[in-house]
């Protein structure tokens, strides 16, 4: 299982680390790159046309400003392509929240929330339980933990607001 994280520019990977971390933690084999869709257009072209002979099964692009990174690596594979739009400082975001999600019709990229990299990950997670049962299993535990902890919360409030 493998899992392409690809970044628009290096200072795109603080909000990496969590897609990255919760990768892992899902026993997700993440390859992580730095390809530009406007710097490197050859290199990130031929990495989305050569990803899944080299093991790739999910791509996940992340970009701030005018980000086409996902654009153009849907535009060049057959895989799913997850688009996770960057904070910038231009337009908090929105300007990479419309760049990522306004894609011509018969070139789709799934895209998550503004800077949403952990939910990047579990949507890669999600994609490949259909493939990997392990995986799906695994996810249930995720949301039964989850829940378990907000319901913690929830009695713990109860709690207080009581006493």
């Amino acid at each position: 299982m493998k899992v392409a994280v690809i970044m628009g520019s290096k200072s795109d990977y603080p909000v990496l680390e969590a897609t990255v971390k919760t990768l892992r933690e899902f026993g997700v084999q993440p390859e992580v790159r730095v390809l530009s869709a406007h710097r490197t257009p050859v290199a990130a072209a031929a990495f989305a046309k050569n990803a899944k002979e080299n093991g790739i099964e999910v791509v996940i692009a992340a970009a701030g400003k005018a980000a086409h990174l996902a654009g153009v690596i849907a535009g060049h594979t057959v895989l799913p392509v997850i688009g996770l739009p960057i904070k910038s400082s231009t337009m908090d975001g929105m300007d990479s929240l419309l760049s990522t999600v306004q894609m011509p019709e018969g070139v789709p990229v799934a895209t998550v929330a503004i800077n949403g990299g952990k939910n990047a990950a579990i949507l890669a997670v999600q994609m490949l339980s259909l493939k990997y049962a392990g995986l799906g299993k695994a996810l249930e535990q995720y949301k039964a933990d989850m829940e378990r902890s907000v319901l913690a919360a929830d009695s713990a409030l109860q709690k207080e607001l009581e006493g």
